[in-house]
């Protein structure tokens, strides 16, 4: 009950300290009907007619079974399986008054009492699943709710080789009762652990996300574009394959703020923004510099495929009617476009797409430059 309880605790603590850890809550409420349930599992030794304490015994562990499936279902981000716990809580209830009208430690009676618990864990395992995440942590999370399925799924073999007591009431003071309750309470606390581990990681990556994203479009801010472009351009540099980097800029974004406000202007970044990300090839590293500055990095692209990336999201934006935004003008975007040469960083490559949108603008804004003229059509500025 200590052990259970702990782990109540902590759960509720994390859920506490993290109110984005989707989930937690319902862990806690589980691990919380853990304790009533070894509660109950004393207090059913004192009684004279153990049938009602059973009953709850059988129903209050399945409870605590179900908040916990919620909870990971909603960590993992995957539906709940509403239908499928229906289905075994609606076949628990009509089979109560057949296990408790069987003997006390028949096969039939044990087999049929672990049932839905197997059912529960098996459940578990098919949720971690469904949700594709493969990480180390998740499989060996999956392999302890099989673990303890195939518990559940031998203890009426157990209770078989061991014996047990001819009554509920002396069950804590067989040997069986001891096997059941440390082997299930080993392996629960492990479940619990690597739980706890589990949203420890994913609640580190979500912060490490939160202080690499833009709040305002979504994109990569200046800190994650590093990061990741950087990494992109080793990996394309030892593969040998091209890479090219796109700045671009909002032309005369300071005169709409001035003349249309500055909630206006967010609406124009974040307009600009979704065209860029949903526009750019997958795999592409997407940012929004500051401001109105973004970047993208595209590894294994060339310097025409690039510019026309670039030229696809120009043409659009400035086709794009924002006067829903409150923006009653036309607004463009400059481009400027350089491939990756072999003893390129990131700074090097970022200064000479700087110098290609240099002269986009430069050549009239709402354009692309690049630092191939040969590959320039007309309206398309080159350096």
């Amino acid at each position: 009950m200590s052990l259970v309880g702990i782990f109540a605790i902590a759960f509720a603590v994390v859920a506490a300290m993290n109110r984005d850890a989707r989930g937690v809550r319902w862990i806690a409420l589980g691990y919380a009907m853990g304790i009533a349930y070894l509660a109950l599992e004393f207090l059913q030794a004192i009684q004279v007619d153990p049938t009602p304490v059973g009953v709850g015994i059988f129903l209050v562990f399945l409870l605590a079974q179900s908040f916990c499936m919620i909870g990971v279902a909603r960590h993992y981000g995957v539906a709940p399986p509403w239908i499928a716990m229906a289905a075994i809580w609606s076949l628990t209830i009509l089979a109560v008054p057949v296990v408790f009208s069987l003997d006390y430690g028949s096969p039939l009676r044990s087999i049929l009492y672990q049932a839905p618990y197997i059912a529960m864990q098996l459940l578990f395992a098919a949720l971690v699943w469904r949700s594709r995440r493969r990480q180390p942590l998740d499989l060996l999370f999956l392999a302890l709710q099989l673990a303890v399925a195939m518990l559940y799924l031998a203890k009426p073999l157990i209770a078989a080789i061991v014996g047990t007591s001819p009554s509920p009431q002396g069950y804590m003071d067989t040997a069986y009762g001891a096997i059941s309750q440390s082997t299930s309470v080993v392996l629960l606390v492990a479940i619990a652990l690597v739980l706890l581990l589990v949203i420890m990681r994913d609640s580190a990556a979500e912060m490490v996300a939160r202080s690499e994203t833009d709040v305002l479009s979504g994109l990569l801010n200046r800190r994650g574009f590093d990061g990741r472009a950087e990494d992109a351009l080793a990996r394309a540099a030892r593969l040998g394959e091209p890479a090219v980097l796109i700045a671009a800029d909002l032309d005369h974004f300071k005169a709409i703020n001035d003349s249309f406000g500055h909630a206006a202007g967010d609406a124009v970044i974040a307009a600009f923004a979704r065209l860029l990300r949903d526009h750019m090839p997958p795999g592409a590293v997407v940012s929004r510099l500051g401001g109105e500055e973004f970047a993208v990095f595209i590894a294994g692209a060339s310097l025409a495929e690039a510019r026309g990336h670039a030229e696809t999201v120009r043409g659009l934006y400035a086709a794009t009617s924002l006067a829903h935004l409150g923006v009653a003008r036309v607004v463009t975007a400059s481009f400027g476009v350089a491939q990756a040469a072999a003893d390129d960083s990131l700074l090097t490559l970022s200064r000479r797409a700087d110098a290609a949108l240099y002269r986009a603008k430069a050549g009239g804004r709402n354009r692309v430059g690049t630092t191939l003229s040969e590959l320039a059509p007309q309206g398309v500025a080159a350096g």
